[in-house]
Protein backbone atom coordinates (compact mmCIF):
# COMPACT_ATOMS: atom_id res chain seq x y z
CA UNK A 1 0.00 0.00 0.00
CA UNK A 2 1.67 3.21 -0.88
CA UNK A 3 1.50 6.04 1.88
CA UNK A 4 0.33 9.62 1.53
CA UNK A 5 4.24 12.10 1.57
CA UNK A 6 5.23 12.41 5.11
CA UNK A 7 3.10 10.35 6.42
CA UNK A 8 3.69 8.73 10.10
CA UNK A 9 5.71 5.60 9.91
CA UNK A 10 7.18 3.12 12.27
CA UNK A 11 10.75 3.12 11.21
CA UNK A 12 12.51 -0.14 11.47
CA UNK A 13 14.79 1.33 13.72
CA UNK A 14 14.01 4.56 15.69
CA UNK A 15 10.36 4.14 16.81
CA UNK A 16 7.74 6.50 14.37
CA UNK A 17 9.25 8.79 11.70
CA UNK A 18 6.81 11.61 10.91
CA UNK A 19 6.94 14.69 8.68
CA UNK A 20 9.81 14.38 5.49
CA UNK A 21 12.15 12.07 6.83
CA UNK A 22 9.33 9.42 7.04
CA UNK A 23 10.17 6.81 3.89
CA UNK A 24 13.15 8.53 3.66
CA UNK A 25 16.44 7.52 2.62
CA UNK A 26 18.26 8.69 6.05
CA UNK A 27 20.52 6.16 7.79
CA UNK A 28 21.69 6.87 11.40
CA UNK A 29 25.22 5.61 12.14
CA UNK A 30 24.66 5.50 16.31
CA UNK A 31 26.87 4.25 19.44
CA UNK A 32 29.14 5.98 22.28
CA UNK A 33 31.97 7.69 21.57
CA UNK A 34 34.58 5.34 20.87
CA UNK A 35 32.51 2.64 18.62
CA UNK A 36 33.67 3.13 15.26
CA UNK A 37 31.20 5.44 13.83
CA UNK A 38 33.34 7.77 11.84
CA UNK A 39 35.60 4.81 10.77
CA UNK A 40 32.03 3.13 9.49
CA UNK A 41 30.59 6.19 7.41
CA UNK A 42 33.89 6.57 5.80
CA UNK A 43 34.15 3.35 4.51
CA UNK A 44 30.35 3.20 3.77
CA UNK A 45 30.42 6.63 1.81
CA UNK A 46 33.08 4.71 -1.29
CA UNK A 47 30.85 1.24 -1.16
CA UNK A 48 27.79 3.35 -2.01
CA UNK A 49 29.48 5.78 -4.69
CA UNK A 50 29.93 2.69 -6.44
CA UNK A 51 26.71 1.43 -6.34
CA UNK A 52 26.09 4.90 -8.47
CA UNK A 53 24.67 6.77 -5.41
CA UNK A 54 25.05 10.29 -3.97
CA UNK A 55 25.99 10.39 -0.49
CA UNK A 56 25.60 13.07 2.12
CA UNK A 57 26.68 12.76 5.72
CA UNK A 58 25.39 14.75 8.35
CA UNK A 59 27.62 14.63 11.57
CA UNK A 60 26.67 15.59 15.10
CA UNK A 61 29.69 16.70 17.43
CA UNK A 62 28.91 17.49 20.86
CA UNK A 63 32.57 18.74 21.81
CA UNK A 64 32.12 21.97 19.18
CA UNK A 65 33.35 22.25 16.27
CA UNK A 66 36.11 24.84 15.08
CA UNK A 67 35.52 25.83 11.03
CA UNK A 68 37.36 28.83 10.65
CA UNK A 69 40.37 30.68 12.23
CA UNK A 70 39.13 33.40 15.05
CA UNK A 71 39.73 36.85 13.84
CA UNK A 72 39.42 35.69 9.98
CA UNK A 73 36.85 37.74 7.98
CA UNK A 74 34.74 35.01 7.28
CA UNK A 75 34.60 34.05 11.11
CA UNK A 76 34.15 37.95 11.82
CA UNK A 77 31.07 37.76 9.53
CA UNK A 78 29.83 34.92 11.40
CA UNK A 79 30.17 36.11 14.41
CA UNK A 80 28.53 39.15 13.56
CA UNK A 81 25.55 37.10 12.67
CA UNK A 82 25.95 36.14 9.27
CA UNK A 83 25.36 33.29 7.29
CA UNK A 84 28.73 32.63 5.49
CA UNK A 85 29.50 30.67 2.87
CA UNK A 86 33.28 30.51 1.97
CA UNK A 87 34.86 28.69 -1.44
CA UNK A 88 37.68 28.22 -2.87
CA UNK A 89 38.47 25.94 -5.97
CA UNK A 90 37.94 22.46 -4.37
CA UNK A 91 35.46 23.02 -1.62
CA UNK A 92 31.98 25.15 -0.56
CA UNK A 93 31.58 25.72 3.05
CA UNK A 94 28.36 27.05 4.20
CA UNK A 95 28.75 28.09 7.85
CA UNK A 96 25.11 28.68 9.73
CA UNK A 97 24.14 29.29 13.06
CA UNK A 98 22.00 26.46 14.87
CA UNK A 99 18.84 26.09 15.36
CA UNK A 100 17.50 24.62 18.73
CA UNK A 101 16.96 20.82 19.32
CA UNK A 102 16.68 18.40 16.49
CA UNK A 103 15.99 21.31 13.74
CA UNK A 104 19.33 21.83 11.90
CA UNK A 105 18.66 18.30 11.31
CA UNK A 106 14.96 18.62 10.18
CA UNK A 107 15.95 21.72 7.97
CA UNK A 108 19.10 19.89 6.36
CA UNK A 109 18.15 16.62 5.84
CA UNK A 110 15.12 17.12 3.53
CA UNK A 111 17.37 20.17 1.57
CA UNK A 112 20.34 17.45 0.58
CA UNK A 113 17.79 15.10 -0.41
CA UNK A 114 16.82 16.90 -3.10
CA UNK A 115 20.75 16.07 -4.78
CA UNK A 116 21.45 13.40 -3.00
CA UNK A 117 20.54 9.08 -2.94
CA UNK A 118 21.03 9.19 0.73
CA UNK A 119 22.28 10.85 3.61
CA UNK A 120 24.20 8.86 6.29
CA UNK A 121 23.86 10.79 10.28
CA UNK A 122 26.52 10.37 12.61
CA UNK A 123 25.24 10.53 15.69
CA UNK A 124 21.98 11.98 16.77
CA UNK A 125 20.89 8.72 18.88
CA UNK A 126 17.81 9.96 20.58
CA UNK A 127 16.70 10.98 17.16
CA UNK A 128 13.93 8.93 15.24
CA UNK A 129 14.96 8.16 11.69
CA UNK A 130 13.56 5.59 8.95
CA UNK A 131 16.46 3.65 9.56
CA UNK A 132 19.19 3.76 12.45
CA UNK A 133 21.58 1.35 13.24
CA UNK A 134 23.98 0.94 16.44
CA UNK A 135 27.22 0.20 17.08
CA UNK A 136 28.78 -1.64 20.21
CA UNK A 137 32.38 -0.34 21.87
CA UNK A 138 34.82 -1.87 23.24
CA UNK A 139 33.32 -2.62 26.28
CA UNK A 140 30.01 -3.87 24.14
CA UNK A 141 27.54 -1.62 25.94
CA UNK A 142 24.13 -1.30 24.24
CA UNK A 143 22.00 1.53 23.19
CA UNK A 144 20.52 3.14 25.96
CA UNK A 145 16.75 2.36 26.47
CA UNK A 146 15.72 5.82 26.13
CA UNK A 147 17.67 5.90 22.65
CA UNK A 148 14.18 3.25 21.23
CA UNK A 149 14.73 0.36 19.03
CA UNK A 150 17.70 0.53 16.37
CA UNK A 151 17.65 -1.82 12.89
CA UNK A 152 20.53 -3.91 13.73
CA UNK A 153 23.43 -3.68 16.44
CA UNK A 154 27.18 -4.60 14.63
CA UNK A 155 29.57 -5.84 16.97
CA UNK A 156 33.42 -5.00 16.59
CA UNK A 157 34.45 -8.57 15.18
CA UNK A 158 32.26 -8.50 12.26
CA UNK A 159 32.27 -6.71 8.97
CA UNK A 160 30.55 -3.81 9.36
CA UNK A 161 31.13 -1.83 6.15
CA UNK A 162 29.11 -5.00 3.95
CA UNK A 163 26.71 -5.57 6.84
CA UNK A 164 25.61 -1.51 6.64
CA UNK A 165 25.99 -1.62 2.62
CA UNK A 166 23.31 -4.51 2.66
CA UNK A 167 21.36 -2.93 5.26
CA UNK A 168 20.87 0.52 3.67
CA UNK A 169 20.85 -1.66 -0.16
CA UNK A 170 17.26 -3.14 1.30
CA UNK A 171 16.18 0.79 2.52
CA UNK A 172 16.82 2.45 -0.28
CA UNK A 173 14.81 0.00 -2.68
CA UNK A 174 11.83 -0.01 0.24
CA UNK A 175 11.88 3.84 0.31
CA UNK A 176 11.56 3.69 -3.85
CA UNK A 177 8.54 1.49 -3.05
CA UNK A 178 6.95 4.02 -1.04
CA UNK A 179 7.87 7.09 -2.98
CA UNK A 180 4.53 8.67 -3.81
CA UNK A 181 4.15 8.49 -7.89
CA UNK A 182 2.07 10.71 -10.16
CA UNK A 183 1.40 10.88 -13.69
CA UNK A 184 1.60 14.23 -16.09
CA UNK A 185 -0.50 14.39 -19.36
CA UNK A 186 0.96 16.43 -21.97
CA UNK A 187 -1.87 18.07 -24.03
CA UNK A 188 -0.36 21.46 -24.79
CA UNK A 189 1.23 21.09 -27.95
CA UNK A 190 0.32 23.70 -30.72
CA UNK A 191 0.94 21.38 -33.79
CA UNK A 192 -1.22 21.86 -36.59
CA UNK A 193 0.20 19.18 -38.72
CA UNK A 194 -3.53 16.78 -38.00
CA UNK A 195 -5.61 19.58 -38.70
CA UNK A 196 -6.95 19.14 -35.09
CA UNK A 197 -5.55 18.62 -31.53
CA UNK A 198 -4.35 15.63 -31.55
CA UNK A 199 -5.38 14.51 -27.89
CA UNK A 200 -8.99 14.94 -29.36
CA UNK A 201 -8.20 12.53 -32.09
CA UNK A 202 -10.12 9.03 -31.80
CA UNK A 203 -9.27 5.64 -32.22
CA UNK A 204 -11.30 2.63 -31.20
CA UNK A 205 -13.84 5.21 -30.18
CA UNK A 206 -11.64 6.22 -27.38
CA UNK A 207 -9.48 9.66 -27.84
CA UNK A 208 -5.68 9.59 -27.77
CA UNK A 209 -5.60 11.18 -24.54
CA UNK A 210 -8.18 9.05 -22.76
CA UNK A 211 -6.31 5.94 -24.00
CA UNK A 212 -2.68 7.70 -22.71
CA UNK A 213 -4.44 8.38 -19.17
CA UNK A 214 -5.98 4.76 -19.37
CA UNK A 215 -2.35 3.70 -19.08
CA UNK A 216 -1.24 5.70 -16.38
CA UNK A 217 -3.92 5.69 -14.57
CA UNK A 218 -3.66 1.77 -14.14
CA UNK A 219 -0.31 2.86 -11.99
CA UNK A 220 -1.67 6.23 -9.90
CA UNK A 221 -4.91 7.98 -9.54
CA UNK A 222 -3.07 10.98 -9.68
CA UNK A 223 -2.73 11.89 -12.78
CA UNK A 224 -2.88 15.39 -13.67
CA UNK A 225 -2.86 17.23 -17.29
CA UNK A 226 -0.14 19.29 -17.96
CA UNK A 227 -1.01 22.67 -20.52
CA UNK A 228 -3.74 24.47 -21.57
CA UNK A 229 -4.80 22.65 -24.44
CA UNK A 230 -8.80 21.08 -25.02
CA UNK A 231 -9.24 18.18 -23.47
CA UNK A 232 -12.08 15.42 -24.16
CA UNK A 233 -14.96 16.21 -21.92
CA UNK A 234 -14.47 12.92 -19.84
CA UNK A 235 -11.08 14.00 -18.47
CA UNK A 236 -12.32 17.52 -17.86
CA UNK A 237 -12.30 17.08 -14.07
CA UNK A 238 -8.57 15.87 -13.38
CA UNK A 239 -6.35 18.90 -12.18
CA UNK A 240 -5.06 20.46 -14.69
CA UNK A 241 -1.29 22.51 -13.64
CA UNK A 242 0.06 25.57 -15.86
CA UNK A 243 3.11 25.72 -17.33
CA UNK A 244 6.19 27.68 -15.83
CA UNK A 245 6.08 31.31 -16.86
CA UNK A 246 8.89 32.44 -19.15
CA UNK A 247 9.68 28.44 -20.24
CA UNK A 248 8.38 27.15 -23.55
CA UNK A 249 7.58 23.11 -24.64
CA UNK A 250 7.31 20.62 -22.53
CA UNK A 251 9.67 20.37 -19.83
CA UNK A 252 7.52 23.79 -18.49
CA UNK A 253 4.60 21.37 -17.68
CA UNK A 254 7.07 18.96 -16.27
CA UNK A 255 8.97 21.29 -14.16
CA UNK A 256 5.37 22.47 -12.93
CA UNK A 257 4.35 19.23 -11.58
CA UNK A 258 7.69 18.20 -9.92
CA UNK A 259 7.26 21.65 -7.76
CA UNK A 260 3.75 21.11 -7.19
CA UNK A 261 4.19 17.09 -5.03
CA UNK A 262 7.43 17.96 -3.88
CA UNK A 263 8.75 14.24 -3.16
CA UNK A 264 6.69 12.65 -5.36
CA UNK A 265 8.27 10.57 -8.61
CA UNK A 266 6.35 11.20 -12.37
CA UNK A 267 5.92 9.48 -15.57
CA UNK A 268 5.11 11.92 -18.09
CA UNK A 269 3.69 11.06 -21.18
CA UNK A 270 2.56 12.73 -24.18
CA UNK A 271 -0.92 12.96 -26.08
CA UNK A 272 0.16 11.76 -29.53
CA UNK A 273 1.16 8.36 -27.84
CA UNK A 274 -2.28 6.09 -28.38
CA UNK A 275 -0.45 2.53 -28.55
CA UNK A 276 0.90 3.04 -25.08
CA UNK A 277 -0.73 0.76 -22.75
CA UNK A 278 -0.54 -0.11 -18.93
CA UNK A 279 1.87 -3.26 -19.48
CA UNK A 280 4.48 -0.61 -20.74
CA UNK A 281 4.07 1.40 -18.19
CA UNK A 282 4.64 -1.86 -15.75
CA UNK A 283 7.85 -2.43 -18.01
CA UNK A 284 9.03 1.05 -17.27
CA UNK A 285 8.67 1.45 -13.59
CA UNK A 286 10.13 -1.99 -13.10
CA UNK A 287 13.45 -0.64 -14.78
CA UNK A 288 14.10 1.87 -11.47
CA UNK A 289 16.65 1.38 -8.86
CA UNK A 290 18.28 3.29 -6.19
CA UNK A 291 20.38 6.13 -7.56
CA UNK A 292 17.97 6.91 -10.77
CA UNK A 293 16.70 10.11 -11.33
CA UNK A 294 15.33 9.29 -14.63
CA UNK A 295 14.69 6.47 -16.71
CA UNK A 296 14.37 7.28 -20.04
CA UNK A 297 13.35 4.41 -22.79
CA UNK A 298 15.28 3.84 -25.76
CA UNK A 299 13.74 2.04 -28.94
CA UNK A 300 15.79 -1.09 -30.31
CA UNK A 301 18.82 0.30 -32.95
CA UNK A 302 17.62 3.90 -32.25
CA UNK A 303 20.29 6.07 -30.14
CA UNK A 304 18.11 8.71 -29.12
CA UNK A 305 16.39 8.19 -25.90
CA UNK A 306 12.51 8.98 -25.06
CA UNK A 307 12.23 11.60 -22.69
CA UNK A 308 8.60 11.41 -22.31
CA UNK A 309 6.80 8.18 -21.65
CA UNK A 310 9.52 8.38 -19.10
CA UNK A 311 10.44 8.37 -15.10
CA UNK A 312 11.74 11.09 -13.40
CA UNK A 313 12.60 11.15 -9.71
CA UNK A 314 11.65 14.41 -7.47
CA UNK A 315 15.56 14.97 -7.42
CA UNK A 316 15.38 16.04 -11.34
CA UNK A 317 13.59 19.34 -10.69
CA UNK A 318 16.87 21.24 -10.32
CA UNK A 319 18.79 19.43 -13.73
CA UNK A 320 15.03 20.26 -15.43
CA UNK A 321 15.59 23.69 -14.55
CA UNK A 322 18.78 24.34 -15.82
CA UNK A 323 17.50 22.85 -19.65
CA UNK A 324 15.47 24.04 -22.28
CA UNK A 325 13.80 20.67 -23.52
CA UNK A 326 13.71 17.29 -21.73
CA UNK A 327 16.52 15.93 -24.40
CA UNK A 328 18.64 18.09 -22.98
CA UNK A 329 19.01 15.56 -19.25
CA UNK A 330 20.21 12.87 -21.69
CA UNK A 331 23.85 12.16 -20.84
CA UNK A 332 24.16 13.39 -17.49
CA UNK A 333 24.66 12.20 -14.39
CA UNK A 334 22.04 9.20 -12.72
CA UNK A 335 20.32 9.50 -15.71
CA UNK A 336 19.96 6.50 -17.35
CA UNK A 337 18.57 5.07 -20.66
CA UNK A 338 17.15 1.57 -20.85
CA UNK A 339 16.87 -0.50 -23.86
CA UNK A 340 13.46 -1.27 -25.20
CA UNK A 341 12.06 -4.84 -25.63
CA UNK A 342 11.11 -5.02 -29.33
CA UNK A 343 7.41 -5.84 -28.26
CA UNK A 344 7.00 -2.67 -26.29
CA UNK A 345 8.36 -0.50 -29.17
CA UNK A 346 5.57 0.62 -30.54
CA UNK A 347 4.42 1.85 -27.41
CA UNK A 348 6.77 5.01 -27.30
CA UNK A 349 5.70 5.87 -30.89
CA UNK A 350 4.82 9.91 -31.17
CA UNK A 351 2.42 10.34 -34.35
CA UNK A 352 3.03 13.99 -35.31
CA UNK A 353 1.72 13.85 -38.99
CA UNK A 354 -1.02 11.61 -40.72
CA UNK A 355 1.61 10.29 -43.02
CA UNK A 356 2.85 8.68 -39.65
CA UNK A 357 -0.70 7.43 -38.77
CA UNK A 358 -1.20 5.64 -42.01
CA UNK A 359 -1.43 2.00 -41.97
CA UNK A 360 -1.02 2.05 -37.99
CA UNK A 361 -4.60 2.32 -36.98
CA UNK A 362 -4.47 4.93 -34.69
CA UNK A 363 -7.49 7.04 -36.45
CA UNK A 364 -11.03 6.14 -36.80
CA UNK A 365 -11.63 8.35 -39.43
CA UNK A 366 -8.95 10.09 -41.92
CA UNK A 367 -8.14 13.74 -41.64
CA UNK A 368 -8.97 16.52 -43.20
Amino acid sequence: MRRAQGEPVAGPGGGVVRGPLAHSPVVGVCGFSGSGKTTLVEALVPRLARRGLAVAVVKHDAHGLTMDNPGKDSDRFFQAGATVVVHDPGQVVRRTHRAPGNEVLLAAVPDLLRDHDIVLVEGHKHTPLPLRLWLLGADGGGAPPEAGAFAATLTRDEDRPARAEDLIAAHLVACQAAQPLCAGLLIGGRSCRMGRPKQLLRSGGTSWAESVHAALFAHTPDVCLLGDGPSPAVLADLPRLPDVPGIRGPIAGMISALRWRPGAAWVFAACDMPLLDAAAVDWLLAQRKPGDWAVLPRSPGVERAEPLCAWYDPRMERLLERCDRPQAVVGESHVRLVDLPAKLADCWLGFNSPDQCEGRGVLDEPLD
